[in-house]
């Protein structure tokens, strides 16, 4: 297992990436590029974490920030609940920490947000402190090597893989470690078509010798996706169009979209006109002047087909009151999901 240690660290000194996290022991900065990074790849998430160390160099710039900013910057991650709890916690480490993350991993995980991943990779990247790091790619390095074959979404599992990894763990320096059991999953141990071949540890890989690399690692349980059938009333005034903040208790919470009619099955375009109508969501003189194809959005529980129905207001006054008003033709200044935001794209194209 000693060895197992030094071969991986030596693996990550010759392929490790160049990511500006790696290049500082600021407990913020690595905790920004966490939270970022979760069920995020880099490829995605580093011009995300660029972009909020610019605008917010500390952690107390951060806790002062408006949160219309933070959602907006954070567009197009999804798991809007992230941004939230980012910020949350930025107030908290200056309102009741003066400003300085906690040191250990303990206190770590009392921070909004923080469970045992993200405090032991804070803790052994800023602080090197002795606590192994286990994500969705030292699961995988972990089941392939040593043939573990029992759920990793089970206590069972969970329980046998911390165990494996605490052992494992470098104490000596367990950030190095850390670092290079995340590379090696994330480039070599890839989770469709690694190049095993190619692999410093073929010889001794369970799954490997057993030709059982494509089965593992296990999840007991499979994600039931469901689906939703969204539309989406668009309302346009001359050169103006119309979003309004989502409720508190609905997904994409405080982000902007447009006037929606939820529905668990298809409605007709016919269907649709009269709920509308009856609902009383639109004045009878607006003019529908187009509607979009199905834009499919796929998120962690659901599907959402959603179409978009364009309609021309002939006064501002049939506008409801609640709704913001924005420039035709140009990106929305506030937070939108990124459904919203390819239907705009879209849309600017064709009118």
């Amino acid at each position: 297992m000693n060895n197992f240690s030094k071969q991986i660290c030596a693996w990550y000194q010759i392929n490790k990436r160049d990511l500006p996290w790696r290049n500082t022991q600021d407990p913020y900065r690595i905790w920004l590029s966490e939270i970022i990074l979760q069920q995020t790849r880099v490829a995605q998430g580093l011009s995300y974490y660029k972009r909020f160390v610019k605008e917010f160099p500390t952690v107390t710039n951060l806790a002062r920030a408006d949160s219309e900013k933070i959602m907006k910057l954070w567009q197009g991650l999804g798991y809007y609940s992230r941004a939230r709890n980012l910020h949350q916690t930025a107030k908290y480490i200056v309102e009741h920490c003066h400003g300085r993350f906690p040191d250990s991993y303990q206190e770590l995980k009392k921070l909004k947000g923080v469970g045992d991943y993200t405090a032991a990779a804070i803790a052994s990247f800023a602080y090197n402190l002795p606590h192994a790091v286990i994500d969705g790619n030292v699961y995988r390095v972990l089941a392939r090597i040593w043939g573990i074959d029992i759920p990793i979404d089970s206590a069972a599992g969970k329980k046998i893989f911390m165990e494996k990894a605490a052992t494992l763990l470098d104490k000596k320096n367990p950030s190095l470690y850390n670092q290079a059991i995340m590379e090696f999953g994330a480039l070599q141990c890839v989770p469709q078509n690694p190049a095993c071949s190619h692999c410093i540890f073929k010889n001794r890989c369970v799954a490997f010798q057993t030709g059982i690399v494509n089965f593992l690692p296990v999840k007991q349980h499979k994600t039931i996706i469901k689906n939703y059938w969204y539309y989406y009333i668009v309302l346009k005034y001359k050169n103006k169009y119309f979003l309004k903040k989502r409720s508190s208790q609905s997904i994409w919470k405080g982000l902007y979209d447009f006037l929606l009619i939820e529905s668990d099955k298809k409605i007709t375009k016919k269907k649709l006109i009269e709920t509308i109508k009856n609902k009383q969501l639109l004045n009878l003189s607006a003019k529908l002047v187009h509607v979009s194809d199905v834009y499919s959005h796929i998120l962690t529980h659901r599907k959402i087909n959603a179409v978009f129905y364009l309609f021309e207001l002939p006064d501002i006054k049939n506008c409801p009151g609640n709704m913001v008003a924005q420039n035709w033709k140009k990106p929305p200044e506030l937070a939108v999901p990124r459904l919203i935001e390819k239907y705009l794209t879209d849309i600017f194209a064709v009118l």
